[in-house]
């Protein structure tokens, strides 16, 4: 009878073990299944984005004695909480490509920037040359997303290296938070 008790013993000690193996633990820091993070499908919780959406006409405007134009989009969501813990990711669609913001071009034939400043409720796109002489515009057929990760969401592939969403391409942000681009 005490063998028998003793093969049970090692029977559920077995059983138990291998169903808590680190592969069918929980969310793992990168928010993927897995102690290590290593598989799983990456979830959109707590990360806010936005429809792709248009902003009104530009307006000429000086921003730390650098005359562009600019425009506001609203960002409901966009907290102050996000705001001092959180990343706000915005970016431009137009032709055949979706880029990042900052965005930096030769349109009109000379280098200019795109920029986002985020204030509660609202991002302001403002474009600027770089020589200083002059404006070009912002297009209201530019499309714009903008994609808010709360400071709670990990954002670290392990328990020492974090990721830095603005040097993730959107395709790669999106397939990151689930999110349909």
């Amino acid at each position: 009878m005490k063998t028998f008790k003793a093969l049970f013993s090692i029977f559920l000690l077995a059983i138990s073990t291998i169903s808590c193996s680190g592969d069918d633990g929980a969310n793992g820091a990168d928010g993927t299944n897995g102690v290590d993070g290593a598989a799983g499908a990456a979830g959109t919780a707590n990360v806010i984005y936005s429809a792709w959406i248009t902003a009104p006409a530009a307006v000429a405007e000086t921003i730390d004695g650098t005359s562009g134009v600019s425009t506001t989009i609203n960002a409901p969501q966009l907290s102050t909480d996000i705001l001092s813990k959180g990343t706000i990711l915005v970016y431009v669609s137009f032709g055949s490509g979706t880029y990042t913001v900052p965005y930096t071009s030769t349109a009109g034939g000379f280098a200019n920037t795109i920029t986002a400043i985020s204030t509660a409720q609202k991002i302001k796109l403002f474009r600027f040359r770089h020589d200083g002489a002059g404006t070009v515009g912002l297009p209201t057929s530019l499309s714009w997303r903008y994609i808010l990760i709360p400071g709670g969401v990990a954002a670290a592939t392990s328990k020492t290296a974090k990721l830095d969403y603005s040097k993730m391409s959107y395709e790669e942000v999106c397939a990151r938070f689930n999110i349909q681009p």
